[in-house]
């Protein structure tokens, strides 16, 4: 299968979905990584471009792909629709995991909106939750005790937002074995992604 991973942000797929990234290039799946700015507000773009090349390196992603537009300024436009179809062309993905509609960051927000759009065609949409989240309630899970370790080891390569969680003393590795093992005990293992469908469809034969 092909999967593409979609984000506003360095460092929103690998908090959201990293460790079923993981998971899926282990397995021999080719996934793939659109992150649409370079996080230049909540940070130096060029680092956090170094990083999430590094954080793709680490997953085994197959592609790398910049939308180009500006930290904070991402609006449910045709352009990011655009943007986000051109590298479904080019990636045939069988999956697509985008940042949840419902977040108090407005980059999330569109993202999710111009995804749906972009995805129409897509059989299976999933949307993964990130701090800023809000209502989130999950419909799939995936185990990722295996690969939980590996997950943090993802998020400590984006090091300039370790500790920008904006909580006194909780870091944002702190924050997402927290959420694993919330989500987990949800899908009733010890550690779990967890995802909202926006679409799923199953072939039964």
């Amino acid at each position: 299968m092909n999967i593409l991973a979609v984000g506003a942000h360095p460092d929103d797929i690998e908090f959201g979905c990293g460790g079923t990234l993981l998971k899926f290039s282990r397995a021999g799946q080719a996934v793939f990584l659109l992150v649409l700015t370079d996080g230049g507000y909540g940070g130096d773009a060029e680092v956090r471009k170094r990083e999430q090349e590094e954080t793709a390196n680490f997953i085994g992603a197959k592609g790398l792909f910049w939308g180009g537009f500006r930290d904070t300024e991402l609006a449910d436009s045709r352009q990011v629709i655009v943007k986000i179809e051109e590298v479904i062309k080019k990636t045939s993905p069988d999956i697509v995991f985008l940042n949840y509609p419902d977040d108090v960051h407005q980059d999330h927000r569109a993202l999710a909106m111009a995804g749906i759009s972009a995805t129409r065609y897509i059989k299976e949409v999933l949307f993964y939750e990130v701090p800023t989240t809000q209502h989130f309630e999950p419909d799939n899970f995936v185990d990722i005790q295996d690969v939980l370790n590996e997950k943090l080891e993802l998020l400590k390569l984006h090091a300039s937002q370790i500790d920008k969680t904006r909580v006194k003393n909780l870091t944002i590795l702190e924050s997402a074995q927290s959420c694993a093992n919330f989500r987990g005990f949800q899908g009733r293992v010890k550690y779990a992604e967890g995802f909202k469908a926006l679409r799923v469809l199953r072939q039964i034969k």
